[in-house]
């Protein structure tokens, strides 16, 4: 039988000089909680990048790896750096079978990139991944819009709200920040 591992939220916000990135840390296999406290965020090339997941945690290590490296290699270029991930993430037959989404960010840009080859740069500033993305979306938006909050207390208040609405969300809310420093 093949575990689905379900749940996550990832959420990314940018307001002013700062980029936020949050996550939940409950990791769910098939109706049952297998983690509370996991953290699927991480800073990225020298603390100038932060990367979020939602999907099975091995391919998330994976492409993270792979993510880092094009970093290196582009010297922090995180367009580049995404862009080239993505076509690789789409021809290459083992990555092809990883199952997972990235949010990407440093104080200029934002992109989402599945395992479509994919990437997304949202029209707003704010994005959302995982079971619990569109809750977490919804929420940030409103706060964005109808408040002067920073991009980490959204991020930290919307994840909130969306754990008390998806049960594969958690409220053990890790938060990274670029900017503002």
């Amino acid at each position: 039988m093949k575990m689905i591992y379900e749940g996550t939220t990832i959420l990314a916000v940018k307001r002013d000089l700062e980029v936020a990135i949050a996550g939940d840390g409950q990791i769910t296999m098939g109706n049952t909680i297998a983690k509370n406290q996991a953290k699927k965020i991480r800073k990225l090339y020298h603390n100038k990048v932060l990367a979020g997941f939602a999907g099975g945690a091995a391919d998330a290590l994976t492409l993270y790896e792979r993510f880092e490296n094009k970093l290196e290699e582009f010297q922090g270029n995180l367009r580049k750096a995404s862009v080239e991930v993505a076509k690789a993430w789409r021809n290459d037959k083992y990555l092809r079978k990883l199952e997972a989404l990235l949010i990407v960010a440093d104080v200029q840009d934002m992109f989402t990139i599945s395992g479509n080859g994919d990437i997304i740069e949202p029209d707003k500033p704010i994005t959302a991944i995982g079971s619990g993305g569109q809750y977490a979306l919804a929420a940030a938006q409103a706060l964005f819009q109808f408040t002067k909050m920073p991009a980490s207390d959204i991020v930290f208040e919307a994840l909130k709200i969306a754990s008390s609405i998806c049960i594969y969300t958690n409220d053990h809310i890790i938060v990274e920040i670029l900017g503002n420093d």
